[in-house]
């Protein structure tokens, strides 16, 4: 339908088929020539001449038609609307309170993270953007991170579930330990797979984590991060808002920055650098 549907449409061009068309008239066009060239030697007739001089006009008509579609098409795209810029980013308090956190409390600035744990885009995330920002920004004191779990079910249907047992772990003082150990294995996820995952993240007491996952003791919880994550906006995981640490108000975050998608680092590193630069110009516009 697509192949039929470009075909019908005269605005639509393909650059094989101009080649084609233009090595269609060029062929005769040389044959033509290299046989005026050649001489009264090699025509048979003055009959003959005058039909290849109207063969070379009809050539010529027929480029100067294929010059005339081309320039039409060039209007019309010309014509064409702009694509409508994405607007700025506006500033918006987000609710952290309770919420899984590492580094310091008082670091300068906070970075909030939205994320599904069957989503394979924060999986990526997790594995090749996530160390660099935790060693170059939270290790040294720079950025304080928090992580509201989104497990957006409609489309994965194991990301409650995982995100519970998250949640559970962070109950025993485990929550990244598990956090890390679900987004390393994203293809075992399913209920009876989170069992095993007590042991290997080294919890206390794991009847206590089977309970606490059998009993969705922490599927409010996780559904909490849900809800703040679209009254912030977020329509896909990960999702990330940065701002200014305050110490007055630390279960809310004021985020005048956003950064949509599995960014690589360079685009952490340019926002994260730009507020630490300039905390109190950076705000507004948003990534």
């Amino acid at each position: 339908k697509q192949t039929n549907k470009q075909e019908s449409n005269p605005m639509t061009t393909d650059p094989s088929r101009t080649r084609m068309r233009r090595s269609s008239f060029a062929a005769p066009l040389l044959m033509c020539l290299a046989a005026l060239a050649a001489g009264p030697a090699a025509a048979q007739s003055p009959t003959e001449i005058e039909g290849m001089k109207a063969d070379i006009e009809a050539l010529k008509q027929g480029q100067d038609a294929i010059q005339k579609d081309l320039a039409e098409i060039k209007q019309a795209l010309q014509r064409r609307p702009a694509r409508a810029q994405p607007r700025p980013f506006q500033p918006l308090d987000i609710d952290i309170a309770g919420a899984p956190s590492k580094g310091a409390k008082d670091a300068p600035l906070t970075l909030v993270e939205f994320t599904d744990f069957q989503c394979p885009y924060c999986g990526r995330y997790f594995s090749n953007t996530l160390p660099e920002v935790i060693k170059q920004y939270v290790d040294t004191g720079k950025v304080r991170y928090v992580v509201r779990d989104m497990p957006l079910a409609s489309i994965h249907p194991y990301a409650q579930k995982a995100a519970e047992a998250a949640l559970c772990a962070g109950v025993q003082g485990k929550y990244w330990e598990m956090h890390d150990a679900l987004f390393k294995d994203q293809a075992h996820l399913k209920p009876e797979d989170l069992a095993s995952r007590a042991q290997q993240v080294g919890l206390l007491d794991p009847a206590q984590f089977s309970q606490c996952l059998d009993q969705g003791e922490q599927a409010e919880t996780a559904q909490q991060g849900v809800k703040a994550g679209m009254q912030a906006g977020v329509r896909g995981t990960p999702s990330f808002f940065l701002g200014l640490t305050n110490a007055d108000a630390p279960d809310t975050l004021h985020a005048t920055q956003m950064i949509r998608g599995a960014q690589p680092f360079a685009a952490f590193k340019q926002t994260i650098d730009a507020m630490l630069a300039s905390p109190h110009k950076a705000g507004g516009a948003g990534s």
